[in-house]
């Protein structure tokens, strides 16, 4: 099964994956890890995204669709699951004949829905542990009373410059212009199904699970 994640940013897309991961065994495709991935790696590809990353320059789809590619030929465990990709309906188009062309479908496409000023509330109060990246919410999540990570007992905490209000909205507002089109997209393609984002963590997956197993 291959699925595409769509929200805003701070809908939990991320925290979202890595239960599919777990319990779906799907590999998660996301954009910033496999350009990481490729950078560090010394392949032909891997050379061209160390080039246009030291320039500074903007990725193009081209090189992200032929990061995929590569993906799509190796492994396919329980499917795959497209993180930050595609953005655009230029992007959506190029995955669609990429998938055809490696013989793959896409078997949903789920969008996490959320309240824009409660979405602000939330990711304004979250941090991370710098040690193992859990996440951790001022408000329904917050750190231990000993300052130490539940996880793997750092004292690391992390919060992104971004994570501040007129930034996030700035953030929320290019998500609108550029990738809110893509509903309608795989609407008319009967491919969406839409869940509330900003439910219990809990919540969110079962009604994710309920999604796809449709």
């Amino acid at each position: 099964m291959n699925i595409i994640l769509l929200g805003p940013p701070g809908a939990g897309k991320g925290t979202q994956a890595h239960h599919l991961v777990a319990r779906r065994d799907m590999i998660q495709l996301s954009t910033g890890d496999m350009l990481r991935e490729a950078k560090d790696s010394g392949s032909d590809m891997g050379r061209i995204v160390a080039d246009v990353m030291a320039r500074g320059d903007l990725v193009t789809d081209d090189i992200v669709i032929g990061l995929i590619r590569e993906k799509l030929q190796g492994d396919k465990k329980g499917g795959f699951i497209f993180d930050g990709f595609p953005r655009t309906l230029a992007q959506a188009d190029a995955l669609s004949d990429l998938l055809q062309e490696q013989g793959e479908t896409l078997d949903a496409v789920i969008e996490l829905r959320v309240d824009d000023e409660a979405l602000v509330q939330r990711i304004t109060a979250r941090s991370t542990c710098g040690g193992c990246g859990e996440v951790y919410n001022d408000i329904t999540k917050p750190w231990p009373e000993d300052g130490k990570c539940a996880n793997c007992g750092s004292s690391d905490i992390k919060r992104r410059a971004d994570d501040n209000e007129d930034s996030l909205r700035n953030r929320l507002m290019e998500y609108y212009k550029k990738t809110s089109p893509l509903l309608g997209y795989y609407y008319a393609k009967g491919r969406l199904a839409s869940v509330d984002g900003l439910g219990e963590i809990d919540a969110v997956q079962a009604a994710i699970g309920e999604a796809l197993d449709k």
